[in-house]
């Protein structure tokens, strides 16, 4: 430090000297002139030199001329006075010593009393290893020694990551981002540095390639199971088909085959047309009630087989909001009530399913109207309009696009899916203009009593059967049944028996079930024209009273042994009576709260039940 000292010292005295020899050359060359001798201020002379520090370091080198050059132009007028002022007089001998002693005294001033001079901030001088630095210039992540944003550089130099420069050359025209040099996709170059500070992602690499197999493989094992849950589909509907196809068979084969009291070595014999009687000492237990409506007016209800669900009529559980009358679902795999669906506006009085799989119910209501519900959405799909209240509804078994309606003036009117305005048909009964109370369709099949398919109406006078001929052509067969009190005929098909219902009477006091075997005849030989008929095979008696239009049943036994059993609702008791039709012997009678109106046999997996409904809840009884 005292070096430097004594090199700026010394830099300052020679051009202090340069200085006081140019003024003595100008002060000699000049005239003289009169006046006052100006007042140097020696505070204002050693102000200029604060722009100097005394500890700054000044290198003197005999090459560099520019140092001593700037030093000389800011000292010379620190310590002289300007070459433009009047000096003093030469003969004045005094006045020039006294200005000589200012020189000298300005000139010590600037020498020992410079302040200091502010230090300019130093530039940091940053290590080594941030020059370089270790992320990328686009998109300030680190950059890695493997995968795509590992680490490159371009022609010019500058580092990247590989992914980051192709992006930016493809959208900015080919250009650096740095340097904004000309560069192409050709020009990226991979660089492989021992001592780079990369980040190591080959594991993470080797957990994508890991991960995208995993996910391949997922959905491989996804697609199976899809494959596999299709094929499982077809197999259960292919194996319900054979089902259904088994049922049919068995039933034929029992109604061929020869009851065990005609066999030999039994001493009992059937009458023409009787059944087989049960043998079996099982019953009907009760397993589920639902409660439909707690209002009441429930009327009928009926059973789809390919949905497993048993659907009830009722009153719209919200009137107020949903005005009319609808049907409630209840599941029978799990015994279980399902939602309210708004069909009509006034009381149903016939429901129906067909063959059909997609699940369509067929509903008859007092608003005369009649139509078709999905239950796969829960909405009406078709609605025809009768002109006059529909009592009754069926299907045609033999072809499913046409359905039947029973009008309260007797007649019959037949509708084609196909046809979505009006009805294709009218049959109009020959006698008496009764309300059709039930409606039921017998398909052709291969029965030595009646092979004939047709349509079975029952009104409150009468029952009639209209054959069906080629080219949708009917033919009425009026049956020999009791005139007036028929409430209600109910048929079982496979063997071909229906059930009438009738009101008590004078000649008969108490609510009778009559069974009957329907029949065809030819009246002359060789004539294709034939007659049908009915023969009575049982009668059942229940109780005096009979105020309401109940609907029973006639099916086979659940045994299936060939036999067939009678369900009819009794007032007087407020139950349901179960006979056996061979023997005309009473089964069972199963208890309700509130008069049966409906009964409907069903079967969900071999499990066979039976279902009664009342004005506000059903019950299902096992088998």
């Amino acid at each position: 430090a005292r070096r430097q000292q004594r090199i700026g010292g010394s830099q300052r005295t020679v051009s202090a000297r340069t200085a006081l020899d140019s003024y003595f050359q100008l002060s000699r060359t000049q005239e003289p002139a009169t006046g006052p001798v100006p007042h140097l201020d020696p505070l204002h002379i050693a102000r200029p030199s604060q722009e100097h520090s005394s500890d700054e370091t000044i290198e003197v080198s005999n090459s560099d001329n520019s140092t001593s050059e700037e030093e000389e132009a800011v000292e010379a007028p620190l310590l002289l006075p300007s070459a433009q002022e009047t000096p003093p007089a030469a003969s004045s001998g005094g006045q020039w010593a006294f200005h000589l002693c200012l020189s000298f005294l300005g000139f010590f001033f600037a020498r020992n009393i410079t302040p200091l001079k502010k230090l300019e901030p130093s530039v940091p001088v940053a290590p080594l290893d941030e020059e370089e630095g270790d992320t990328c210039a686009i998109c300030f992540e680190q950059w890695t020694n493997a995968g795509d944003h590992r680490l490159s550089a371009l022609r010019c130099g500058h580092l990247f990551g590989y992914t980051c420069i192709e992006r930016w050359l493809k959208g900015q025209g080919g250009k650096c981002p740095q340097c904004n040099k000309n560069a192409k996709r050709s020009d990226i170059v991979i660089l492989y540095a021992r001592t780079l500070k990369a980040l190591d992602t080959s594991e993470q690499e080797r957990m994508k390639s890991s991960l995208e197999k995993e996910q391949i493989l997922r959905r491989q094992a996804e697609l199976e199971s899809a494959q596999s849950r299709l094929q499982l589909q077809v197999l259960t509907d292919e194996c319900s088909k054979l089902r259904k196809q088994v049922q049919e068979l068995k039933a034929v084969v029992a109604q061929h085959n020869v009851s065990p009291s005609q066999q030999p070595g039994s001493s009992r014999t059937c009458l023409p047309g009787s059944l087989p009687s049960s043998q079996s000492q099982r019953k009907y237990h009760l397993e589920k009630v639902f409660v439909v409506s707690q209002t009441g007016n429930c009327r009928v209800m009926a059973y789809c087989d390919s949905l497993s669900c048993l659907v009830v009529s009722q009153p719209s559980p919200q009137s107020t909001f949903i005005p009319g009358c609808g049907v409630k679902m209840m599941s029978v795999a799990n015994l279980k009530s399902s939602q309210y669906i708004p069909i009509h506006s006034k009381q149903i009085r016939g429901l129906a399913f067909g063959n059909r799989a997609d699940g369509l119910l067929l509903s008859a209501a007092l608003d005369n109207t009649l139509k078709l519900t999905s239950l796969a959405t829960n909405t009406v799909v078709q609605t025809y309009n009768a002109g006059r209240p529909v009592w009754s509804c069926c299907w045609c078994l033999d072809d499913t696009n046409y359905i039947y309606a029973g009008l309260v003036n007797g007649s019959i009117m037949i509708y084609d899916l196909r046809d979505t305005n009006s009805h294709v048909q009218e049959l109009v009964p020959q006698k008496s203009r009764c309300p059709m109370v039930s409606l039921s369709y017998l398909p052709r099949m291969a029965s030595a009593s009646l092979p004939y398919g047709g349509i079975l109406a029952g009104t409150l006078e009468g029952a009639c059967f209209w054959e069906q001929k080629d080219g949708n052509s009917y033919r009425p067969h009026y049956l020999p049944l009791e005139p007036g009190g028929c409430i209600d005929i109910q048929t079982e098909i496979s063997t071909r028996h229906c059930l009438a219902t009738y009101r008590p009477s004078k000649n008969n006091p108490c609510v009778r079930c009559v069974m009957m075997e329907l029949t065809c005849s030819s009246p002359t030989e060789g004539s294709e024209d034939v007659v049908c008929s009915s023969n009575p095979v049982q009668t059942f008696s229940a109780g005096p009273t009979c105020k309401l239009l109940t609907k029973n049943a006639i099916f086979q036994s659940p045994e299936e042994d060939g036999s067939v059993f009678v369900c009819a609702g009794d007032e007087a008791s407020n139950s349901a009576l179960l006979w056996d039709a061979g023997s005309g012997s009473l089964l069972q009678k199963l208890q309700a709260d509130l008069p049966v109106l409906d009964i409907c046999p069903l079967e969900v997996n071999q499990t066979h039940l039976l279902a009664t409904l009342t004005e506000k809840m059903v019950k299902i009884y096992k088998w």
